[in-house]
C-alpha cells in the first residue's frame, strides 16, 4: 500500500511539472564589432540544463519551465560571456558580444567535478577550447596536447598517442586516466588509454581539460598520475551538419618509409526539436602509413655480462649476442632467446664457454605499414523538464597500429565498444556505461618472431649444435684452431651455417610462415598446424573483455546550511575471457591453464572487481577571497584492504586578481587488470600479474633467484669454466629474490600554484609546483626458478647455470640439470621514490590581436642511496617547454600561429629496451583561412615543419614531419 501510494505522488509531481505552460524566449545575438550574426552561440537558462545555440542568422529560440525572472548565460569560445535577466514573457532580446584575444577566465568541471573557474581550481588544470584547437598547428585535437604545459606525449602509433604529467612515463599508461564525457577510455585487458583511437572526431570535440598530478581523491584508483577529460559537443547547442577532410603526407625522408598520404574525414550531424529531444551522429575515417620503430641500437654490448666481454673481438657488428632495439628473437637481455657453447678451445684454453643469441627478425619486416582508424558515435538526448535531461550514447571504434606493453603488439581490427546510459540534473548525475573490447586479428611480435626463428631454423638445441660445429670448423679451416683474431670472423660464419633454412623477410616462405603462426592462439605449446614444429607455437593475440561501470553524485549544496558538499559513489566489474595467452582461468590444474577445453574456450571468466565512496566538502570565507577543500574517498578491491584517499585544498584570491593555491592529497592505485591477473608465456620468460594466489605452485615469490644475481653469478661460472665446481664455488653471488605479495602503490602529493589575468586581460601567469612520494611503486622484475629444486640446495645453484640448451656441454663432470622457469614479476618497489617539479606557462596578448606564449616543466627524480629489486623507470626529460607566437586574424578572415617545440635527452628505462632518448627541437606551424559566406574554414600547415626525425621513447618509431592540408564545414543546414 505504501509502495503504491509512493508511485502515485511520484507520477503526480511529474505530470504537474510537464504540465506546466512553457515559456517561448527568442533574440538574437550579434558581433560588437562587426555587427555580423553569431552563429552557435550558446544560450543556457541558469542553474537548470536547459539550453540552445543561435543558428546561421543568430536567432535563438528556446523553451523553458522557469518562473521569471530567470538568468539566461550567453557564451561562444572567442567573445565575452554574458548574462541577461529575462524579466518578461515579451521582452525583446538583443544581445551583442565582445571579441577577446584571450579567454582566461573558463569554467572547468574536472578538477573538482563542479563547474568553477579556471582561476580559482584547487589544483593544476589545463584547457583546451574549441578556439585552441583551431589555433593550433597539430593536425588533431589530440595531437594539440602535446602543446599543453606539463604533458608529455609517446606516440606509439599514428593510431596511437597516450599522454602522462610529472614523470614515471610508460607507453601503456596505467597511472594516467583518459575519459570521454565520463567513460573511461582504457581498454582493460589490452592495458592501455585509446582516446584518440575510439574517443570523439574532430568535429564533436569541445574541449579538452587536464589535470596533471594525482586526481585519486575524486576519480579512484586510475588517475594517480593525473588525467585528460575529453568533453563532447551538445546536439542542443551545437547543431547542423558539418563536415572536415584533411589531406596530407609523412614519411619525406629518414623514417624508413617511403612518402606516403595520410587522409582523414569526419563528419557530424545534430538536431535539435522544441527543445526537449536532441540527437547527435559522428563518423570519421583515417588512414595512413604507420611511423617505424627501426633503430639498429644494441643494448647489449660486450662490455655487459650477460655478453661476451672475455673476448673484445666480439663487439659491434660482430657481437654473438646483439639485442637490437628493434629486433625480435635476439633478445639477449631477458636471457629467453640465448645459448651458451661450452667446451670450447680458444686461444689455446680449453672449457671456453661463448654465449650467443639467435638471429630474430626485425619490426619492420614484421608488422604492417597500413593502418587505419574508423570511429563511429551517435547519441540521443530527452529533457524531461528544464532540470533534468536523460541520454543514451553509443561509441564504437576500429584500429590497428602498433603498441608497447611488455613486447610490441600489432593491432589490426581491434574493436572497442561503449553504451552509455545518463540521467543528469542541476544537482544530480547517475551513468552507468558498460565497454566490449575484442582485439580481432592482432598479434604479438616477440612470439612471432621466436617461432619463426624455431620453426624455420631449428630447435634450441638443434641450432645451438650446428653453430657450434660450424664454429669449429671455421677455426680448424683458419689457421687450426679458434683464436681471438679469427673468432669474429667464426662467429659470422656459424651464424650463417645455422641459419642455413631460416626463411629471410621478403620471400613468400616467410610470409607464408607468418600468416601461419599470427593465425595460432597458443604461444606455450606445438601447433599441429605445423606439422614437425620443433618447440613452437603461434603469436595471435585474442583477448575479448567487457567493463560494467556504475556511477553517480549528488551536490547537497543547497540542503546543507554551512558548507557545500557533494557527494558520489561507483562500482565496477571487469569480466575477462581466458584466451590461453594473457588471461587463464586459475581454478584449472596449473599443466592445463594455457589448453583449450572441448567446446574451444580456456575455462571459465575471471572477474576483478573495485568500489568507491566520496564526499567533498568546500567553504568559503572573508567575502569569498578564501576557498577551503576537504574531500575524502575510501575504494574497495576484494584482492585487497580498504583505502583512504584524502585530499586537502586552499584558493585565496587577492585583490581580486592574484589567485594562490595550496593541495595535499593522498592517492592509491590498484594494480591494473593486466598487472594483476596476467599469465602470459612471453618467449619462455613468462609474465605473471600481481595477485598472491597465481604463484601457487609455481614458487617465483618465495623460491627464486633475482636476474641480476644469476647474470653475475654466470660471469664468474663462465670464466672459471662452466662446470658445477665452479658454479658451487660462486654460489654466495646467487640472491634469493624473496618477493612480497604484491599491494596498491600510494602517492603522497603537495602542491602550491598561483594564476593571474593582469594588464586589462592581456597577461596570463600560471605557475605550479609539486613535490610526489610515492610508496609501494608497481613494477616488473624477473626471476629464476629452479626447476623441481628448492633455492639454496646445490641442485638448485647447478640449475642456474646457463648451459642448459648446449647440445654438447662437454665433460667435466656435470650433472644433469633440470634447468629454470623463468618470471617477469609485477611486484612492489621496496624503495620510496620522490620526484618534484615546476611548469610554468605564460600567455601575452601584446598588440592588437597579437600573442605570444610560451611554457616550460622541470621533473626530477630523486636518486635512493640503495638500487631496488627493479629499474622503475621514471623516463621523463628534467626540463621541456616550448614558444608560440600568433594571431587569429591578422588580416580579415586569416590567421596564423607558429610554435617552436624541446625537451632535454634523457634515459629510458622499460623490460623491452633500456637507452638515451635524444633532444627535441621542432617547429609547427599552420595558416588558417576563414570563408564566412560557405561556413567554411581552409588550414593549411605542418608539424615538424624541417623534418628534423627524433624518437620519444627507446624502442618508439621515429617519427618525421607531416604536412596537411584541412577543410572545415561547420553549421550547415542549421535554420
Amino acid at each position: 500500500m505504501k509502495k503504491s501510494l509512493l508511485i502515485a505522488i511520484l507520477l503526480t509531481f511529474s505530470l504537474r511539472l510537464l504540465a506546466q505552460d512553457a515559456i517561448l524566449i527568442s533574440g538574437t545575438i550579434k558581433d560588437k564589432d562587426s555587427h555580423e550574426a553569431l552563429s552557435g552561440v550558446s544560450v543556457r537558462v541558469k542553474g537548470t540544463n536547459s539550453g540552445t545555440s543561435t543558428n546561421n542568422d543568430g536567432r535563438f529560440e528556446l523553451k523553458t519551465r522557469q518562473k521569471l525572472p530567470f538568468v539566461l548565460q550567453v557564451f561562444l569560445v572567442g567573445f565575452q560571456s554574458q548574462e541577461f535577466e529575462v524579466k518578461d514573457i515579451n521582452q525583446s532580446i538583443a544581445l551583442n558580444l565582445s571579441s577577446i584575444n584571450i579567454q582566461a577566465n573558463e569554467v572547468v568541471v574536472t578538477a573538482s567535478r563542479v563547474e568553477e573557474s579556471i582561476l580559482k581550481s584547487p589544483v593544476a588544470i589545463e584547457k583546451l577550447d574549441i578556439r585552441a584547437i583551431k589555433q593550433s598547428p597539430a593536425p588533431t585535437f589530440y595531437d594539440a596536447l602535446e602543446n599543453v604545459k606539463g604533458v608529455q606525449m609517446t606516440t606509439s602509433s599514428l593510431t596511437f598517442k597516450v599522454p602522462n604529467t610529472r614523470g614515471f612515463n610508460i607507453p601503456n599508461n596505467f597511472r594516467f586516466m583518459q575519459l570521454v564525457d565520463g567513460v573511461d577510455m582504457q581498454a582493460a585487458t589490452l592495458g592501455v588509454p585509446l582516446g584518440n583511437a575510439i574517443g570523439p572526431t574532430e568535429l564533436d570535440i569541445a574541449s579538452v581539460e587536464i589535470t596533471p598530478g594525482a586526481a585519486s581523491a575524486l576519480y579512484g584508483m586510475n588517475a594517480i598520475n593525473g588525467m585528460s577529460n575529453l568533453l563532447t559537443k551538445s546536439p542542443f547547442v551545437y547543431q547542423g551538419l558539418s563536415v572536415y577532410s584533411r589531406n596530407g603526407i609523412n614519411h619525406i625522408e629518414g623514417t624508413g618509409r617511403d612518402v606516403s598520404n595520410l587522409t582523414e574525414t569526419a563528419l557530424r550531424y545534430a538536431k535539435a526539436f522544441n527543445n526537449k529531444w536532441a540527437f547527435k551522429v559522428n563518423f570519421s575515417y583515417m588512414k595512413g602509413t604507420d611511423w617505424l620503430s627501426d633503430t639498429r641500437l644494441d643494448q647489449n654490448p660486450n662490455n655487459l655480462k650477460t655478453a661476451n666481454p672475455a673476448y673484445p673481438a666480439l663487439d659491434g657488428a660482430n657481437n654473438a649476442v646483439f639485442d637490437g632495439w628493434n629486433k625480435y628473437g635476439d633478445d639477449a637481455l631477458a636471457g629467453s632467446n640465448t645459448v651458451s657453447l661450452t667446451g670450447l678451445t680458444i686461444d689455446g684454453k680449453p672449457n671456453q664457454t661463448l654465449t650467443v643469441a639467435r638471429t630474430g627478425y626485425w619490426e619492420k619486416d614484421l608488422v604492417s605499414p597500413n593502418v587505419d582508424n574508423l570511429k563511429f558515435d551517435a547519441a540521443l538526448h530527452y529533457r524531461i523538464t528544464d532540470n533534468l535531461e536523460a541520454s543514451y550514447s553509443y561509441r564504437f571504434g576500429k584500429m590497428d597500429g602498433v603498441f608497447q606493453r611488455g613486447n610490441k603488439i600489432q593491432l589490426d581490427n581491434v574493436i572497442v565498444q561503449n553504451h552509455k546510459v545518463e540521467l543528469k540534473g542541476s544537482n544530480f548525475l547517475i551513468r552507468g556505461y558498460m565497454s566490449l573490447e575484442d582485439t580481432g586479428d592482432s598479434f604479438n611480435v616477440k612470439p612471432l618472431a621466436d617461432n619463426m626463428d624455431l620453426y624455420s631454423g631449428g630447435s634450441g638445441t638443434a641450432w645451438a649444435a650446428k653453430f657450434k660445429t660450424a664454429l669449429n670448423t671455421y677455426g680448424i679451416d683458419h689457421g687450426g684452431a679458434l683464436t681471438s683474431e679469427n673468432l669474429a670472423a667464426a662467429t659470422q660464419f656459424a651464424r650463417q651455417a645455422a641459419d642455413a633454412s631460416r626463411v629471410q623477410p621478403g620471400t613468400q616462405a616467410f610470409q607464408d610462415l607468418k600468416n601461419t603462426i599470427i593465425g595460432i592462439n597458443n604461444w606455450d605449446i606445438k601447433s599441429a598446424t605445423i606439422p614437425d614444429a620443433p618447440e613452437t607455437g603461434g603469436a595471435a593475440l585474442v583477448q575479448k573483455s567487457r567493463l560494467y561501470n556504475v556511477e553517480g553524485q549528488w551536490d547537497l549544496s543547497k540542503q546543507v546550511k554551512y558548507f557545500d558538499l557533494l557527494i558520489g559513489a561507483d562500482a565496477r566489474i571487469y569480466d575477462i575471457i581466458p584466451d590461453g595467452n594473457n588471461f587463464v582461468d586459475f581454478s584449472r590444474p596449473i599443466e592445463d591453464r594455457n589448453k583449450p577445453l572441448a567446446d574451444g574456450t580456456f575455462g571459465n571468466d575471471v572477474s576483478y572487481k573495485k568500489f568507491g565512496g566520496f564526499a567533498q566538502v568546500t567553504k568559503t570565507f572573508f567575502q569569498e577571497k578564501l576557498k577551503l577543500f576537504g574531500s575524502v574517498r575510501m575504494d574497495y578491491n576484494p584482492e585487497f584492504d580498504p583505502k583512504l584517499t584524502p585530499r586537502i585544498a586552499a584558493v585565496y584570491t587577492l585583490s581580486e586578481k592574484h589567485n594562490f593555491r595550496v593541495t595535499f592529497q593522498q592517492g592509491y592505485r590498484f594494480p591494473a587488470l593486466f598487472e594483476a591477473l596476467s599469465y602470459v608465456n612471453n618467449g619462455r620468460v613468462k609474465r605473471v600479474g600481481s595477485l598472491p594466489y597465481i604463484n601457487e605452485g609455481l614458487g617465483y615469490l618465495d623460491n627464486s633467484y633475482t636476474q641480476a644475481s644469476v647474470v653475475n653469478f654466470n660471469a664468474a661460472v663462465k670464466a672459471a669454466g662452466n662446470t658445477d665446481a665452479a658454479a658451487l664455488a660462486n654460489r654466495d653471488l646467487l640472491k634469493v629474490a624473496n618477493l612480497p605479495d604484491a599491494g596498491p602503490e600510494r602517492i603522497n602529493s603537495f602542491e602550491v600554484g598561483y594564476k593571474s589575468i593582469l594588464f586589462n586581460n592581456k597577461l596570463v601567469v600560471d605557475v605550479d609546483a609539486y613535490t610526489n612520494d610515492y610508496t609501494g611503486f608497481l613494477g616488473q622484475v624477473q626471476v629464476y626458478v629452479p626447476k623441481g629444486e628448492t633455492v639454496g640446495s646445490d641442485a638448485a645453484v647447478i640449475a642456474m647455470v646457463d648451459r642448459n640448451r648446449d647440445p654438447n656441454p662437454g665433460t667435466g663432470g656435470n650433472a644433469a640439470s633440470k634447468g629454470q622457469d623463468r618470471y617477469r614479476v609485477y611486484t612492489n618497489a621496496k624503495n620510496t621514490y620522490r620526484n618534484y617539479g615546476s611548469a610554468l606557462g605564460i600567455t601575452y596578448n601584446f598588440y592588437k590581436r597579437y600573442t605570444v606564449g610560451g611554457n616550460v616543466s622541470f621533473n626530477k627524480m630523486k636518486a635512493n642511496e640503495t638500487s631496488d629489486i627493479f629499474v622503475t623507470g621514471f623516463n621523463t626529460p628534467e626540463w621541456s617547454g616550448n614558444v608560440s607566437f600568433g594571431n587569429r586574424e591578422v588580416v580579415k578572415n586569416v590567421g596564423f600561429s607558429i610554435i617552436y617545440k624541446w625537451q632535454q635527452s634523457f634515459l629510458w628505462e622499460s623490460p623491452l629496451v633500456t637507452g638515451t632518448v635524444d633532444a627535441i627541437h621542432t617547429f609547427d606551424a599552420q595558416v588558417s583561412l576563414a570563408i564566412p559566406q560557405a561556413k567554411a574554414s581552409v588550414k593549411v600547415g605542418g608539424t615538424n615543419l624541417f623534418n628534423r626525425n627524433y624518437i620519444q621513447y627507446a624502442g618508439g618509431p621515429t617519427l618525421g614531419g607531416v604536412y596537411y592540408v584541412a577543410i572545415t564545414f561547420d553549421g550547415l543546414l542549421n535554420k
